[in-house]
């Protein structure tokens, strides 16, 4: 696929620039204080639970959401008061869509190509996303996976400097769920920045360059996957038995205590009852980041109507 780079003017700073953003629906605080930076031609993860003000913070962004305050540069603009031409160079893939379910595959990614100054060739697209045996399908009758890779075809055929990914590979299988990931880092391989939200810990460390953590509205961790929490989070548990009791402890000097234990408690084979030493995942790390949250009702951040959430024509107007 051919991509162009930007033009030297649009390409300088942060992708996105986000200070002190906040968003309030009623008595709910969805966004409360917010800083995010996402840096030009990097995989950025949003990571948090229902209702944390991972939806909220993406729409204000796209410039569907207004927000109460704070400063947000998305490409170098105020996603608020942008314009035509500055929503030219971001594509959407939103989370479920069926927009054009008649058309056919070919058919919707052609059409969609005219809404832009300079898209990308549609067949090419449609290769890239590997949609070229369902080409001549109608929408309507892809199965899940195949849907989402239209919603990407539509979402990268104007030739976006920064794609925003919605839980892209909810309902996949193992299988397409591994082919889409090699399509998204085909994608900033190219050059693409993305911003994606998703539910799936293992996504986000198999994609995502840093990753950032939001608990109620508040940024609670930001870093590389295998950095999220700080060292001291992923520093090894020992457990063992002694006294017929499980014990463990975490230490960043797992093998100077195992020998320890070791010289003091091995039986006669020279094993040391219940021995195992554990790093913690990704998994562990985040749920002890958002541990501390309150529970919230994930409807306390829905921020409108489904009907509300523009489909893929909108966006491309």
């Amino acid at each position: 696929m051919d991509i162009t780079t930007p033009p030297a003017s649009a390409a300088h700073g942060p992708a996105i620039q986000v200070s002190g953003l906040r968003k309030r629906y009623g008595t709910k605080q969805a966004v409360d204080g917010l800083d995010l930076q996402v840096e030009r031609g990097e995989i950025f993860a949003v990571l948090g639970p229902n209702g944390a003000g991972k939806t909220t913070t993406v729409e204000i962004l796209e410039g569907f959401r207004n927000r109460d305050a704070g400063e947000v540069s998305v490409l170098g603009a105020d996603p608020a008061t942008a314009g035509r031409a500055w929503r030219s160079r971001i594509g959407v893939v939103l989370q479920d869509s069926r927009d054009q379910a008649e058309l056919t595959v070919a058919e919707m990614v052609k059409h969609f190509a005219t809404f832009y100054p300079r898209p990308r060739d549609p067949d090419e697209v449609i290769d890239a996303t590997g949609l070229r045996e369902k080409a001549s399908t109608r929408a309507r009758q892809l199965s899940g996976g195949q849907r989402r890779r239209l919603d990407v075809a539509l979402g990268i055929v104007g030739r976006p400097e920064l794609l925003f990914l919605d839980e892209p590979t909810t309902g996949f299988d193992p299988q397409a769920r591994r082919s889409f990931w090699e399509l998204v880092e085909s994608l900033r391989h190219d050059g693409t920045t993305i911003l994606l939200t998703t539910h799936y810990l293992d996504e986000a460390a198999h994609l995502a360059d840093r990753v950032a953590v939001v608990r109620d509205g508040t940024l609670a961790a930001l870093g590389a996957p295998d950095a999220l929490g700080g060292p001291d989070a992923r520093r090894p548990v020992v457990h063992w038995v002694e006294d017929g009791e499980p014990r463990a402890e975490r230490t960043a000097r797992p093998t100077a205590l195992v020998t320890s234990l070791a010289a003091r408690l091995a039986g006669p084979d020279g094993e040391l009852p219940g021995l195992r030493v554990v790093r913690p995942s990704l998994e562990e790390v985040y749920l002890d980041l958002i541990g501390a949250a309150s529970p919230v009702d994930a409807r306390a951040e829905e921020p409108a109507p489904a009907a509300a959430r523009p489909t893929h024509e909108e966006i491309a107007r």
